[in-house]
């Protein structure tokens, strides 16, 4: 039952999607910021390792890789990063693997995932804030790359994408880029159920039918992804000059924007 719920859900944001309108779910029935943070709070061992620590994502390391591949390709000379979302860090670590002298400004709901993503980034991570990224600010210009990753399916009306997209464009210097690592939904309604069928075919092959049906009742409850091609054309008209897509493969992607 729980799952029918969940692609009811899912099909109802795809349809709206289709007809021209970005799906808000009722905020009502969503969890809590600080709901978010304490299931993230009793996490952070999981999500602690660069190879297996977010294998409920498909092609998670695979997207790992890309994203600092493509920001180091697209961005020179790398310097200043914000890490939005960046749970125990492991989008910051693969990044100074090819950017080294870069100083990280790591931003998380959780403490003790900011804690840890410090441990391991010892003195490269520069600043740290514990805030939600529709609260934070900083000064026009203050980053060459910023990163998000597995984080912007938290926002829920389209006036917080609107306003977080236009702040990443705002933060960046010129040149500077954005990357990004997310679950989306479709615009159409029967691909939106394929995919999430193929997604929850993943799950069960790596956990069973208890692991997938945990993972889909908290993307339920906590999750609002939108579709891709929203998310780029957002990118553009808030005023990045260049969008690309690294990877999709079923409901997860990786794409990247350039100021």
């Amino acid at each position: 039952m729980r799952r029918k719920h969940h692609r009811d859900q899912t099909r109802s944001c795809a349809e709206e999607a289709e007809s021209g309108t970005l799906c808000a779910m009722d905020s009502s029935a969503k969890a809590s910021v600080d709901d978010i943070r304490a299931r993230f709070d009793r996490d952070v061992e999981r999500f602690s390792h660069l190879e297996t620590g977010q294998t409920a994502t498909i092609d998670a390391a695979l997207c790992l890789d890309l994203v600092s591949a493509a920001a180091v390709a697209a961005t020179s000379p790398i310097r200043r990063v914000l890490d939005v979302g960046c749970g125990a860090g492991n989008y910051s670590l693969k990044l100074r693997e090819r950017a080294s002298e870069a100083g990280f400004t790591l931003v998380d709901l959780s403490r003790p995932m900011l804690d840890r993503a410090c441990e391991r980034l010892g003195a490269a991570a520069t600043e740290i804030r514990q805030e939600d990224i529709r609260n934070v600010d900083f000064a026009p210009g203050s980053f060459d790359v910023i990163m998000a990753a597995a984080v912007l399916h938290h926002l829920r009306a389209p006036a917080e994408w609107e306003r977080v997209f236009a702040g990443f464009f705002r933060w960046l210097r010129p040149g500077g880029s954005l990357w990004v690592f997310d679950l989306v939904a479709h615009e159409n309604a029967a691909v939106q159920e394929s995919l999430w069928q193929r997604y929850g075919d993943y799950l069960t092959a790596l956990g069973g039918a208890e692991y997938r049906e945990k993972v889909f009742t908290y993307i339920a409850r906590e999750d609002t992804p939108t579709p891709l091609t929203y998310q780029l054309q957002l990118a553009r008209t808030v005023g990045f000059a260049q969008v690309d897509v690294l990877h999709k493969n079923a409901c997860f992607v990786a794409y990247g924007a350039v100021k």
